[in-house]
This record gives C-alpha cells, sequence and structure tokens, in this order.
C-alpha cells in the first residue's frame, strides 16, 4: 500500500470522525448530566 496524501487525508477524516462520535457520546451520557446540570446553575448561585 503506498502512502500519499490521499490516503492520509482520509486517515484524518475517519480519525476526526471517530473523536466527533466519542466527543457527542461523552457528553450525552447519562453519567455525566448532574455534573453538567450543576455547571449550568453556576452563573445564577448567589455568593
Amino acid at each position: 500500500m503506498e502512502f500519499d496524501i490521499n490516503t492520509g487525508r482520509a486517515v484524518v477524516t475517519v480519525l476526526s470522525l471517530v473523536a466527533f462520535i466519542g466527543i457527542m457520546v461523552w457528553a450525552y451520557s447519562s453519567r455525566n448530566s448532574t455534573d453538567f446540570e450543576e455547571a449550568a446553575q453556576l452563573p445564577f448561585d448567589q455568593d
């Protein structure tokens, strides 16, 4: 297999897609919802 610019572009595209899907899974996982809801209320906290 010859590695040229188009192969490099394809590899970068696939890695970017995998990273995007990983971030989406992390952001919408139910484990993180309580942390995100707590962070969303920070601007409204009165100290």
